[in-house]
């Protein structure tokens, strides 16, 4: 049976993710197969494996960087927020219904031996399962139905990896306060701290480290520094989503409307790896400016976002942009809003316009109807043709995901045909585009090798200007190239010995194994 290691952290966006990724590629690169899997996930960033179930985009990019196909098993439980006090709950990546907080926190115990049969199913195919929690363990509320941290450190019989933020500050009392909560059972389970974005000289650090072991009996395995690695985030919380890097000089600007309940960003994170690019995600009139293009992304709630944005100018504001030349893209609920109108008949979004037609920005001739059945695929095909300054993307190849719940009705020409969805040949039309203005349904459009490229080059054109590259870019050399970079962070930093020690693994042999090729 496979061992096991499990990363909780002392709060939200310690960076749990990341280090479970970075572990993951450190045990391929040492011969091991290697799975992520995380009990729970609540994110509105989510993917469609190739047979048609939805998971969490984070063990996804774990999968990724453990070499693997990502497959629902190993998030068999994915919360997508509707609402502050709701979610739609999906189940070994299918949709079982949208359930209030008190209500789901009440049934998610029925739920245990669904947790236990997917990681019972990875435990018998993998080497080594990397375990991320969520949360912190030491929410005291909610400790007695945990199925995510210690709780699933249980079932698993895993082995802990305690991560702190020192980047937010108290980082010694986040985690000597986490770790006083947690029961002697728990606290033993806790084989090592995790000081996690550290910026600085180490040396100041030491002599917190020593005392922290002493206060917690407990070693600390690791000092991460805020490793320089361009990796998705799993949520909001990013700083993907912060804005344009600073100090960066960038030919093309590209805005992003950061809607309030914004879903799968990680649609337009190529754009971030390109140098010539400027990518800012926006939220606010003033932030909005005139960019090279505005893309709209996904959202869980296209009625109230497109609400959200009518409130506060952004709307009007897009609409003067496209009016003057300025190209505009949506995808998925992005592409809805760019429509006529969009109807909630059986009030799936929202009960507040159940039945009654809310206008889009009416920037392409569709309509679209909101249904109770979700379609999820993953789809493969390639562009119509394609007219405005978009037009060299004609006839190249498309792949990704949708995730929609609605149906929408066109009146122009397609953005792209569907010529294969779920492994099945089909032929269908999909998304739509009127002279500048752009829509799809499919999650990843921008990911597929050219795509990008293409884009930022006909925008460049259009300002009479090309870029300078001194290599050819490939995006998924790069994602490669970025999982290598955060494997030597985690070598570095860690004590990889005592990591594979406390899995039962013999560390030093790793170690010296690695040498001897090295050599």
């Amino acid at each position: 049976m496979a061992k096991s290691i499990m990363i909780q952290g002392t709060m939200s966006n310690a960076g749990k993710s990341l280090i479970a990724a970075g572990l993951c590629r450190v045990f391929k690169q040492d011969g091991y197969r290697v799975a992520p899997f995380k009990s729970q996930n609540m994110a509105l960033n989510s993917y469609i494996t190739e047979d048609g179930l939805e998971m969490g985009r984070a063990q996804v990019v774990q999968a990724e960087a453990a070499g693997i196909k990502p497959q629902a098993d190993m998030n068999p439980i994915l919360l997508k927020p509707t609402s502050d006090s709701g979610s739609q709950v999906i189940v070994h990546g299918v949709p079982i219904g949208t359930m209030p907080a008190k209500e789901y926190f009440a049934y998610k115990m029925t739920l245990i031996p669904e947790v236990e049969k997917a990681y019972r199913r990875l435990e018998e195919e993998y080497d080594i399962i990397v375990i991320e929690g969520a949360g912190s363990p030491a929410e005291i509320n909610l400790k007695k139905d945990d199925i995510v941290n210690m709780g699933m450190a249980r079932m698993a019989d895993a082995p802990v990896l305690l991560v702190g933020d020192i980047d937010r500050g108290g980082v010694f009392a986040q985690l000597y306060g986490t770790v006083a909560l947690l029961s002697e059972e728990e606290r033993a389970r806790v084989k090592g701290l995790v000081v996690n974005k550290f910026r600085g000289d180490k040396t100041i650090l030491e002599p917190g480290l020593y005392m922290i072991e002493d206060l917690c009996g407990i070693p600390v395995t690791g000092v991460v520094p805020y490793a320089d690695v361009d990796i998705e985030d799993e949520d909001s919380l990013g700083h993907h989503l912060s804005g344009t890097e600073k100090g960066k000089k960038t030919l093309v600007d590209i805005a992003v409307i950061r809607l309030p309940r914004i879903s799968n960003f990680t649609d337009f994170q190529v754009f971030s790896c390109m140098p010539e690019v400027g990518l800012t995600y926006v939220n606010r009139l003033s932030d909005l400016g005139k960019p090279d293009l505005i893309l709209l992304p996904g959202t869980k709630n296209t009625i109230e976002d497109l609400l959200w944005m009518r409130e506060n100018g952004l709307e009007a504001a897009v609409l003067k942009l496209a009016s003057a030349g300025v190209p505009v893209f949506g995808i998925c609920g992005g592409f809805q809003m760019l429509g006529e109108s969009l109807e909630d008949p059986f009030g799936v979004e929202t009960e507040t316009y159940r039945g009654r037609p809310v206008e889009g920005l009416k920037l392409l001739p569709v309509r679209t109807v909101f249904g109770k059945e979700k379609t999820r695929t993953r789809v493969t095909g390639s562009c119509a043709s394609v007219g405005g300054i978009l037009e060299e993307l004609s006839g190249m190849e498309i792949e990704g995901y949708e995730i929609h719940m609605g149906e929408t009705v066109r009146a122009v020409p397609p953005l792209s045909y569907v010529m294969e969805q779920n492994g099945s040949h089909l032929a269908k039309m999909d998304g739509c585009q009127r002279n500048h203005v752009y829509g799809t349904y499919i999650h990843g459009f921008f990911d597929r090798e050219g795509i990008a490229e293409t884009v930022v080059s006909a925008l460049l054109e259009k300002k009479g200007l090309t870029a300078v590259r001194n290599e050819e870019f490939h995006y998924a050399a790069y994602r490669e190239q970025q999982y290598d970079r955060l494997a030597a962070v985690i070598r570095e930093s860690f004590d990889m010995a005592a990591v594979y020690e406390m899995m039962g693994i013999d560390g030093n042999r790793m170690t010296d194994s690695r040498k001897e090729d090295s050599e």
